[in-house]
């Protein structure tokens, strides 16, 4: 099996876990919601995701960042995931897709 290959389909299903995790106090996904700002998987497939809240005073951040950890490391392929949280930069609803804009009210 072509390993570069396996890297892009572990990357794909990321994605699709990250739209299935949502954000306890907003209606959208973290990921449409532009939380994750960037994810790495390594030729040994560990996964590093950064990522950020809403607030940095997010009373769900321990919640969301345990939801992120479990559900990466259950997809086929992963050996281990490192969730770094940021506030630099900080997020502003920029960062949503149009999805999720018009989910919220904003288009």
């Amino acid at each position: 099996m072509d390993e570069k290959r396996d890297i892009l389909a572990i990357e794909a299903d990321i994605v699709k876990t990250l739209k299935n995790i949502h954000d306890p106090e907003i209606p959208v996904n973290i990921y449409d919601l532009g939380l994750i700002y960037e994810v790495d998987v390594d030729d040994e497939r560990k996964v590093k995701i950064t990522m950020t809240l809403t607030a940095p005073n997010c009373p769900m951040a321990d919640d969301l960042i345990e939801d992120v950890n479990i559900n990466i490391g259950k997809i086929e392929g992963v050996k281990e995931v490192i969730v770094n949280l940021t506030f630099d930069p900080p997020w502003d609803r920029n960062r949503m897709s149009e999805e999720a804009m018009l989910e919220l009210g904003f288009l």
